[in-house]
C-alpha cells in the first residue's frame, strides 16, 4: 500500500549503489536552485531528539578555500607519516577536489549540544551520527541530480574551527566538495586503487549476539 512504484524504488537503490566519494570535478558552477535542494535534503535527515545538530558553512571566499586546501594538505602529509610503510602509497591517492569543485561546504556539529539529553544521555555521539545522516542525504540527492560529492575528513578540526571562526563547543565534521563530474567511478576509488576492497556482507551480519571467537586451544 505504501510502496513506491517499481521505477521509483529502482531509482532509490540506484542512487545508493552508484553514490561515489568524488575526487575529480569539472569547473562548472552548481546552480543555486540545485544547491538549495541538496541542502533541503540534508535538513530532512533524522536526528536524535530532533535536535537537528547539523550546521553547513558555504565557502565562497577563494582565500578561505585556499586555506582549507592548505590545512588538508598539511594533514595529508601527517597521515602519510603515520601510515609508515603505506605512506608512499597513500600519497599517490587523490583524497580531495577542493581546488576543482564548484562548491565547498563544511558540515559541522552545533555548539551547546550538552543541553540536548534526549537520546544522548548514554550515547552522546548520536549527534555526530545525525550529522552523518544529513551528509548521506545530500550525497544521495547529489547523485540523483548528476553531481559528485566528496567527503574530506583529512584535517585538524581545531584549525578548521579557527579558520571558520566557529564558536566554542562546535565541531567541523566534514569538508564537502560538490560539483559536476565527467563521470562517476564504476567502483569506489580506493577499491580501484587497490587500497581496500568491500567486505563480504555475510561476514558483517550477526544473529542474536556477537559470534564467539574460536577457542585457540581447540
Amino acid at each position: 500500500m505504501h510502496h513506491f512504484t517499481p521505477a521509483e524504488t529502482a531509482a532509490v537503490y540506484r542512487a545508493i549503489a552508484e553514490r561515489r566519494d568524488s575526487r575529480h570535478f569539472l569547473p562548472d558552477p552548481v546552480a543555486p536552485e540545485v544547491l538549495q535542494r541538496l541542502l533541503q535534503a540534508a535538513h530532512q535527515a533524522p536526528s536524535v531528539g530532533f535536535m537537528q545538530p547539523w550546521r553547513f558553512v558555504r565557502i565562497t571566499d577563494p582565500a578561505l578555500r585556499a586555506t582549507l586546501h592548505r590545512l588538508v594538505e598539511q594533514e595529508r602529509q601527517r597521515t602519510a607519516a603515520a601510515l609508515d610503510e603505506r605512506g608512499r602509497e597513500f600519497l599517490q591517492l587523490k583524497v580531495e577536489g577542493l581546488r576543482e569543485c564548484g562548491e565547498v561546504l563544511v558540515a559541522a556539529l552545533m555548539d551547546q549540544r550538552e543541553a540536548h539529553v534526549f537520546g544522548r544521555r548514554t550515547l552522546p555521539e548520536m549527534d555526530l551520527a545525525s550529522v552523518a545522516c544529513a551528509i548521506q542525504n545530500m550525497w544521495l540527492a547529489a547523485r540523483a541530480e548528476g553531481l559528485g560529492l566528496g567527503w574530506v575528513s583529512i584535517f585538524d578540526p581545531a584549525q578548521v574551527r579557527l579558520a571558520l571562526r566557529m564558536p566554542p563547543g562546535s565541531q567541523p565534521v566534514a569538508i564537502l566538495c560538490l560539483g559536476h563530474v565527467a563521470e562517476f567511478y564504476p567502483r569506489p576509488l580506493l577499491e580501484t586503487a587497490g587500497w581496500a576492497s568491500r567486505a563480504n556482507l555475510a561476514d558483517l551480519v550477526f544473529e542474536n549476539g556477537w559470534p564467539m571467537a574460536p577457542d585457540p586451544g581447540r
